[in-house]
């Protein structure tokens, strides 16, 4: 009916009538903190540009995982710095690699908590890529071998979920016909399905020590003009035997996000990368926004275009907002 019989704000009116019909609730459980760890012990090295997060060593990555277990997030993601880096990235599937190491220590004394395991290769490997190369060329399928061989590594140690990030064509499969060849058939699959070569991911570049020594990640990582193309690498994976889909970033591409989630109706994540939340911060920082109402305004939008669950280096301050 038109106005005067329909009023909309009839339904704003309150506090109690605005969440009464409210739409999309954020709430702790919706929420993967990205933790980096490195070799050493009692170490906590800030991350310059992304305040309030550190390279944690494995004893101290399992201390600062317990506010965020007690506050009720229910997973994290987990980025090696590891003692070495290689040609052949070594560290990312040697038996006691740095998260590796990591996740066993985490099983350990959270036994409950969901331990993800990015597999890339870029933090390990001495040229800063995310596959074998030859001279510039970053290689395809010489790169599935060595992602085989880390998924199954990740798994026996413990990860809950293997998600790929490299964006190599058959990773997925490969991962899955490795895991389950491996006695991890029951070991899901969370894949960077359709993750763009963005000028967002800065920071995390900084935070685990991984950019490239030459050229960029734009051969593999993908144009961010396309849309066409994320529905046609989401359907691959999801072909290939992804469990789970991913979209990286998040806030701009949250068209790409719902249209994910509508057509394909798999379980879907989205990552709030590292340079989405250091502009929150820096806004925060000079006095230019209400951080809290700005990170949860975000968050909800993720939500509400079809994640559900949320990569982001919020996660322990939502949570504690929303449980406040």
């Amino acid at each position: 009916m038109p106005f005067p019989v329909s009023r909309p704000r009839r339904l704003r009116a309150t506090p109690a009538l605005r969440r009464l019909v409210r739409e999309t609730e954020l709430s702790p459980s919706d929420f993967v903190m990205p933790y980096f760890v490195r070799p050493g012990k009692g170490e906590k090295r800030p991350i310059k540009s992304m305040p309030g997060h550190f390279q944690y060593s494995v004893d101290e990555l399992v201390k600062a995982a317990g506010p965020l277990v007690q506050s009720g997030v229910p997973a994290v993601i987990l980025f090696g710095i590891p003692d070495a880096k290689d040609s052949k990235a070594s560290g990312a599937y040697a038996k006691d690699g740095i998260v590796q190491r990591a996740a066993a220590a985490l099983k350990d004394r959270y036994p409950d908590l969901c331990v993800i395991a990015d597999l890339c290769f870029c933090e390990y490997m001495d040229h800063g890529h995310c596959g074998i190369i030859k001279g510039e060329r970053v290689l395809n399928d010489e790169t599935l071998e060595f992602t085989a061989k880390t998924a199954v590594s990740q798994a026996k140690a413990g990860f809950d979920v293997i998600a790929p990030s490299g964006m190599m064509d058959g990773q997925v499969a490969a991962i899955r016909k490795a895991l389950d060849a491996a006695g991890f058939a029951m070991t899901p699959i969370l894949a960077y399905a359709a993750k763009y070569a963005s000028a967002f991911y800065g920071p995390f570049r900084d935070a685990a020590e991984s950019p490239p020594s030459f050229g960029d990640r734009s051969s593999y990582q993908m144009d961010p003009a396309n849309f066409a193309e994320a529905m046609r690498e989401i359907a691959l994976d999801v072909d290939e035997g992804a469990d789970m889909i991913m979209v990286k970033p998040a806030l701009p591409y949250l068209d790409v996000l719902a249209a994910a989630k509508k057509r394909f109706g798999l379980p879907t994540s989205a990552y709030q990368v590292s340079g989405e939340f250091a502009m929150i911060k820096a806004a925060a920082a000079n006095g230019w926004i209400d951080e809290k109402r700005v990170a949860l305004e975000s968050l909800t939008s993720i939500k509400r275009a079809g994640a559900d669950f949320i990569l982001t280096y919020y996660a322990l301050e939502a949570a504690r907002w929303l449980g406040a």
